[in-house]
């Protein structure tokens, strides 16, 4: 297979966002990992399912997404609802992706465009234009016979390409959006890819709504596509997904920090005891040394289920005398 170089330069404004990218990781690991709260995890990935949605011009709020997976009836068009559930299911995906692996890309895609497109999770047989949110074709992509051979040299790029994952996601980004490698579905599969391999790098990845920050700048998303289609490589394309990963990052680190310092004492204690496995209300307060089943109630059980820290083996019957809870 003949070898590819996408057509970028690196520049100093690229690796000065770089670096305050990298920095800001580190702070956030500092004050404490996204791991314990998953509450902030599930909240960011409906974010990046509502947002990546929007930007195809789904309709459904943050609010009606949560309501569609949560398996409450929601009024909405139908496509739009199928699009919800299969885009949660595709970042479900996570955990098991390989990120240079065609097979897998397949894989999440038709997981994405399930009963959306008749070809899901198969490559475009047709020739096809890239639009923008106005419906205006800012790029035609390459020959349907060219596909195949442009995936398999990108992949193989981003595998073996020693350039830093942030800004070499964010080729791969751009590159898969000019071949449009699928006849439908190729923005919402990009930008989940591109957080696929950041994930890669930094696990935390998982969980940062970057989507979030490109639908606030959809207008500029679109723009620094075609900015880069004009002059032959991906410069503007990567200046402005570095900037949005660096505000989703920001944003993050902010979250994470509002989140830590709303526990009381008595959740952090209690998170000190906890184990995963299942522990009895009263063996939690003999861990804890506490006589009070009120003062436990109040103070350390209640806000620690409620910031989704831990959880009741039947919570069904939250006041069940055979009730246990354990770490999440």
């Amino acid at each position: 297979m003949e070898k590819y170089i996408p057509p970028y330069d690196i520049t100093d404004k690229m690796l000065a966002i770089t670096s305050e990218i990298t920095e800001i990781l580190g702070r956030i690991g500092n004050v404490g990992k996204l791991q314990p709260v998953p509450r902030l995890r599930r909240v960011n990935r409906l974010r990046s399912v509502q947002a990546t949605l929007a930007i195809e011009s789904n309709t459904l709020s943050l609010k009606q997404v949560t309501d569609v997976i949560d398996g409450k009836r929601v009024l909405g068009p139908e496509e739009d609802i199928i699009a919800v559930k299969n885009a949660f299911a595709a970042y479900k995906l996570f955990p098991v992706l390989d990120p240079f692996s065609v097979a897998d890309l397949k894989r999440a895609q038709g997981v994405m465009m399930r009963g959306l497109t008749a070809d899901a999770g198969e490559f475009r047989l047709s020739d096809v234009g890239v639009f923008d949110e106005k419906g205006t074709v800012i790029h035609v992509a390459p020959s349907h016979t060219m596909v195949n051979g442009l995936t398999e040299r990108l992949f193989d790029w981003v595998k073996n390409s020693q350039t830093h994952m942030l800004i070499r996601s964010s080729v791969f980004h751009y590159e898969f959006e000019f071949i449009h490698p699928f006849s439908d579905g190729n923005g919402r599969t990009g930008r989940l890819w591109q957080s696929v391999l950041l994930a890669s790098w930094k696990p935390v990845f998982e969980w940062i709504p970057i989507e979030s920050m490109i639908k606030e700048d959809q207008a500029e998303y679109y723009r620094s596509i075609r900015v880069s289609t004009e002059n032959g490589n991906s410069n503007a394309f990567i200046t402005f997904m570095l900037v949005a990963i660096k505000n989703s990052v920001e944003s993050l680190e902010k979250d994470l920090k509002g989140h830590l310092e709303n526990l009381s004492a008595g959740v952090e204690s209690l998170m000190a005891v906890i184990e995963t496995y299942p522990l009895s209300a009263r063996e939690l307060m003999q861990k804890l040394g506490l006589k009070s089943r009120a003062s436990f109630r109040i103070h350390y059980l209640t806000p620690a289920l409620e910031a989704g820290l831990i959880a009741m083996t039947d919570p069904q019957n939250p006041t069940s005398p055979t009730q246990r809870y354990y770490k999440v």
